[in-house]
């Protein structure tokens, strides 16, 4: 394994990677880093595509050292579909879209339960506990099973009835608050204090291997373009891991000198009925302040309080990029038509990119010929309320 310690962006401190872990002394979420050198030494980018297409293709820049403990149900290499219709109708020529519908559990947060889940299951975790806003309880709530993990997942009692379900089915410990995520993280965290380590808290950011689970999409999109960046990301921020994890892909692959210097421009995309991260960024703060009220149709995206916001923003910075909050409304519009167009039913969140995309190239944020991935991160069949089929005739037999 070329993974060689844990190490703290806020304050740099390092701690040693061999057992289990939560936050730094200070705070902050903490990073895992490899010896990308040697790895530079044993893998050329050409061997990847002689290996199976999933994530653990990427086997040297994953956190887990004994295969035995992969917990795997083939989750990765997702298609990045065309939208020559919808690009044109916006003005983005070449607009693809990273289509995460298609991981096991409906989507991308499958790709942090696998590795986060392998990894705790490799340190001698037996059971973990987190909140979610429905997608990661499902994943996490699966992959433990098939681990043989224990799993207490905490959720708002208004995140979809689907994931709720996935829960159950999975065998896990499944508690409903009538509030936010933020509830339901300190009902965990309550949780686990009370547990005498018996439980490992497996919260957004809160351990470090979710995030090299969810940093594959960055790797998956730049194989997929031949090893080429595209000028733009646009990803549904709400935790904000997935924004993080392509950031720290980007790096490495510079590091390990399989792109170039020039890195796509990120973007985090939220619902103006919970954007802490547009208002941080355009205030040119390094931290986002709790957003009062937080509601938007696109629950996968209600993080009032993120954890890791000091890295979202360094992330959007560092790459020139930007922050952008959309209408519900807008949403509602724009994954109907993009449905309509291209024959894909993408969940809110990723249609919030769609909006977000149309609104940045209408505003010349992003130029005419500039290549674009979205991100689609979740089968729109979970949210079945986003489409309205009231006005279908009824036909006689």
């Amino acid at each position: 394994m070329y993974l060689t310690h844990l190490e703290c962006p806020r304050c740099g401190r390092e701690h040693d990677a061999d057992k289990p872990r939560n936050l730094c002394d200070c705070g902050s979420p903490l990073l895992a880093r490899y010896d990308l050198a040697a790895v530079a030494e044993v893998v050329t980018p050409e061997r990847f595509g002689l290996r199976p297409a999933d994530l653990w293709r990427y086997r040297e820049l994953l956190p887990v050292a004994d295969p035995r403990h992969v917990t795997t149900l083939g989750e990765g290499w997702t298609p990045l579909l065309r939208a020559a219709a919808y690009g044109a109708e916006i003005g983005i020529a070449d607009l693809l879209v990273k289509d995460e519908g298609l991981t096991p559990t409906g989507s991308f947060k499958a790709r942090g339960a696998a590795v986060g889940v392998s990894r705790a299951r490799e340190l001698g975790v037996t059971r973990i506990a987190m909140p979610t806003n429905g997608n990661a309880g499902a994943a996490w709530a699966t992959y433990a099973a098939r681990a043989g993990l224990g799993a207490t997942v905490v959720m708002p009692v208004d995140a979809p009835g689907i994931c709720r379900r996935e829960c159950v089915a999975a065998g896990a410990d499944l508690r409903l608050v009538d509030g936010l995520i933020g509830d339901a993280g300190r009902l965990v965290a309550e949780l686990v204090a009370g547990s005498a380590g018996a439980v490992f808290d497996a919260g957004t950011l809160r351990e470090p291997y979710r995030l090299e689970g969810k940093k594959t999409m960055g790797y998956e999109i730049v194989e997929q373009l031949g090893w080429q960046v595209p000028d733009v990301i646009i990803y549904p921020t709400g935790g904000g891991v997935g924004l993080i994890g392509i950031h720290k892909a980007l790096q490495e692959l510079q590091e390990l000198g399989w792109i170039g210097d020039r890195p796509p421009r990120l973007v985090a995309v939220q619902s103006t009925g919970c954007a802490p991260i547009v208002r941080a960024f355009a205030t040119g703060e390094e931290r986002a302040q709790p957003w009062a009220d937080a509601h938007t149709v696109a629950f996968g995206i209600t993080v009032p309080a993120p954890l890791g916001d000091e890295l979202i923003l360094a992330a959007l910075r560092a790459s020139g990029g930007t922050a952008v909050a959309v209408e519900d409304a807008e949403i509602l519009t724009d994954l109907r038509d993009f449905a309509a167009r291209e024959g894909l039913l993408l969940c809110p969140e990723g249609a919030a990119c769609l909006t977000a995309a149309r609104q940045l190239r209408a505003g010349g944020w992003i130029r005419a010929g500039e290549r674009v991935v979205v991100l689609n991160t979740g089968t729109g069949l979970k949210y079945p309320e986003t489409v309205d089929v009231a006005g279908v005739p009824v036909l006689s037999s």
